[in-house]
């Protein structure tokens, strides 16, 4: 399983390079299943693993000019100190045994994993539908949105709902960050992506320090998974520049329905 678990770490990296996002979704099932990590230490896992492989990915972008520093800081404020906050004293809290329900009992893990299930149904009818691009051709066609237009508010919550899933889960949020740049910051749908990719860098590794001394830390077998996705992201970008990216990002979407649904059916069903 472990050989299977590696080839999936890399195919993580691939998919980053080739569509922009998405692959770091599977970090979480891939961790789980294949490298049989409890869920809890899977998600602060996948923060390091998610986090070194995106900040790769914003620095290709960034000598392509396609990342905003300023939006990523600003809009990165307060979903970095969500991450932080939740890594470091709420997920500490989460009882073992959550409740019971007659004979069914609601675990830590059992929680973590159907959060991660819907979390996946959520990015995989995003990738399917492609709402982002949807929202940018809208914006592409329409005058700029005036400056008191653009919800500040509105902005915050977004960063404190994605520092949320960031830390719960250990997912990136790619697929709520990018919208949320381009209807919010008005960023070009290209330099959201790479924006995008060094806030979900800054709010996984500083929510991955938050973990320190919660957990013992598989040094050895997290470098590699890293090491493996981070070479999958080059790789893929190479193929990227031969294979177009819309077609791949459907396809890949219906794969992480069927493993969402895969998720759900094995964790509620079969427990």
């Amino acid at each position: 399983m472990e050989i299977a678990g590696y080839i999936a770490s890399a195919l993580i990296g691939l998919s980053l390079g080739l569509i922009g996002g998405g692959g770091s979704i599977l970090t979480v099932p891939v961790l789980v299943y294949l490298f049989k990590v409890a869920p809890a230490l899977a998600t602060s896992y996948s923060l390091f693993v998610v986090g070194s492989s995106s900040l790769v990915g914003a620095w290709i972008n960034y000598r392509k000019r396609l990342v905003s520093i300023k939006t990523a800081l600003l809009f990165g404020m307060s979903s970095i100190v969500t991450v932080f906050l939740t890594r470091k004293f709420i997920i500490p809290l989460i009882p073992e045994k959550i409740a019971h329900i007659k004979e069914f009992a609601i675990t830590e893990s059992l929680l973590i994993m159907v959060l991660f299930a819907t979390l996946m149904l959520a990015a995989s009818i995003s990738m399917i539908t492609n709402k982002a691009k949807d929202k940018t051709d809208i914006l592409d066609k329409t005058d700029t949105i005036p400056e008191s237009r653009i919800s500040l508010p509105g902005l915050f919550l977004n960063g404190v709902a994605i520092g949320l899933v960031t830390g719960l889960l250990g997912a990136g949020g790619g697929f709520l960050l990018i919208p949320s740049l381009v209807l919010f910051v008005k960023l070009p749908m290209k330099e959201a992506i790479g924006t995008s990719l060094l806030i979900i860098a800054l709010n996984s590794l500083i929510g991955f320090t938050g973990d320190l001394g919660h957990y013992n830390i598989d040094w050895g077998l997290l470098i590699k998974i890293t090491f493996l996705a981070i070479s999958g992201i080059f790789v893929g970008g190479v193929l990227g520049r031969k294979i177009t990216g819309e077609k791949l990002k459907k396809g890949f979407g219906w794969f992480v329905l069927v493993m969402a649904v895969y998720i759900l059916v094995k964790e509620v069903l079969f427990a």
